[in-house]
């Protein structure tokens, strides 16, 4: 059994047939598949992580996107544009370039951009001496990109539903049976269902789905802002992500801009942003990029976000035996989806993590083992 019908839930129950034989799965989601975070996302898929941890779990992600569409028999829309990181300071540079020595020195491409290359690569970005963010120089993750978030929801539920799986919308689980510390079964908005293995994939609501387990989890849920403008001819062939602004961008296909931008900084489940940290962004994105202060803003929305105290995510296994957990993902759940899908499915058919996320267990928090990744997101955060 699999709560959560989006990217990582169907991606679980995809390789849990696939690699592992087991077809006798059923994945549960209280809306529709990809209508949680796998839709409310800015697409944007990279391993430039600095912890060799959390470096090896999503190159091992990446490398799955880049065979995926192939894979799946279903065009992801996957694109290795680059991901360009801006450094506006000798001490952002000296973060960003160790990350970039740690990526390299495990094997992982990076390079870093002097301002004369950054130019000729982003030529609308404001590199001019006066510009509100003055910008140094850049580091560049080339095999990072972007993917079409719909269609990694749809091309995994596709490939899961013909070897057998069975996906189940509108079904909203509203507790679990648990007898001696094992779960036995899972109740639903369409009845019990008997099962000895459940697997937790549910993003901004982790916390609230393991509390009906009685699992309390160390996360906050916080909503991430998100927006597309109005579409226009290409001029970015990059994603462009800037940590002292707390905005990064790319354009999509149709011409549309997303734009990402900071945590809002309140509690909520809301899936909307507040207005204030809306124009926050946008004015950020503006100073980048003066070019686009005419453009339109056609809608905007929030993810809802799982941050943990560390910034790294949850895998593995979890006090009650059989229910095993992928959540608190901060800001990596969508790059993550291929690998989350791949170690959750080897939990669910071993009974224990996959190695590439053993060093992710909820034990962590307990022994004091944290995998600090605070810095790999927009802005940092405080808990």
């Amino acid at each position: 059994m699999i709560v959560g019908g989006g990217g990582h839930g169907l991606a679980a129950a995809y390789y849990l047939a696939r690699l592992h034989g087991i077809r006798r799965v059923a994945v549960l989601e209280k809306g529709w598949i990809g209508g949680g975070n796998t839709g409310r996302n800015t697409t944007i898929v990279r391993s430039n992580y600095l912890l060799p941890e959390s470096q090896n779990f999503f190159e091992h992600s990446l490398k799955l996107w880049e065979g995926l569409t192939r894979e799946l028999n279903f065009n992801l829309m996957f694109s290795q544009r680059g991901v360009v990181n801006l450094y506006h300071s000798p001490q952002e540079m000296e973060q960003l370039t160790r990350r970039q020595n740690a990526m390299r020195l495990n094997g992982i491409d990076a390079e870093v951009l002097s301002l004369d290359e950054l130019r000729r690569m982003v030529p609308e970005l404001d590199c001019s001496p006066d510009a509100r963010f003055p910008v140094l120089g850049a580091v560049i993750q080339r095999r990072g990109g972007i993917a079409r978030h719909d269609a990694v929801a749809w091309g995994y539920a596709r490939a899961a539903d013909a070897l057998g799986v069975d996906i189940v919308q509108n079904c909203e689980v509203t507790g679990f049976e648990i007898r001696a510390g094992k779960v036995v079964a899972v109740e639903t908005s369409r009845g019990r269902i008997a099962t000895e293995r459940v697997g937790l994939a549910v993003a901004g609501h982790s916390g609230h789905v393991a509390a009906l387990a009685g699992i309390r989890l160390p996360i906050e849920t916080h909503l991430l802002q998100a927006m597309v403008t109005e579409p226009v001819k290409p001029f970015l062939d990059h994603v462009v992500s800037s940590g002292l602004a707390y905005v990064y961008l790319n354009q999509s296909d149709k011409g549309e801009l997303v734009i990402g931008g900071r945590l809002d900084g309140y509690n909520s489940y809301s899936q909307r942003g507040s207005l204030g940290t809306i124009e926050e962004v946008l004015a950020n994105a503006i100073a980048l990029f003066p070019a686009i202060s005419r453009l339109r803003l056609m809608r905007a929305w929030a993810g809802v976000m799982d941050m943990t105290m560390d910034g790294s995510p949850i895998m593995g296994t979890t006090p009650v035996a059989g229910l095993m957990i992928d959540g608190g993902w901060c800001y990596g759940g969508f790059k993550a989806t291929p690998a989350a899908g791949w170690c959750l499915a080897h939990a669910l058919a071993n009974g224990a993590p996959h190695a590439l996320a053993a060093p992710f267990s909820l034990d962590r928090f307990r022994s004091g083992r944290v995998l600090s990744e605070r810095g790999a997101g927009p802005r940092p955060y405080a808990h």
